[in-house]
């Protein structure tokens, strides 16, 4: 699949517009192993709602941003445990890919 817009999440992943190997979903937070990984473990954590990114959470979103929190901890607690390490990062301005907050859970070495 080749995608040319500038937000997966809200065209394609938050739709089920593509297949996904989830590891949690509710009404506002969906997390799911990463379409083409960068690492041996990668997974993606995303709001439902539209966020530009972590620099446009406004007040409103706090509830939403609690939520994400809760899945990340969790999902990287998961990581840790069956992989001895775990790293989360998310990306602003140009090294954002898609337009959309989105955190990345990911363990072990880059692939190349």
């Amino acid at each position: 699949m080749t995608y040319t817009g500038n937000d997966f999440y809200c065209d394609m992943a938050v739709p089920g517009k593509v297949p996904l190997v989830k590891e949690y979903e509710s009404d506002n937070v969906l997390a799911f192993h990463h379409t083409r990984p960068h690492w041996p473990v990668h997974i993606v954590v995303v709001p439902k709602k539209h966020i530009a990114s972590f620099t446009a959470l406004s007040a409103e979103d706090m509830p939403i941003l609690l939520e994400l929190l809760e899945a990340l901890k969790t999902i990287a607690a998961k990581v840790e445990k069956e992989h001895g390490a775990a790293r989360i990062l998310t990306n602003l301005g140009h090294y954002q890919d898609s337009k959309h907050l989105h955190f990345h859970i990911n363990s072990g070495e880059e692939k190349k």
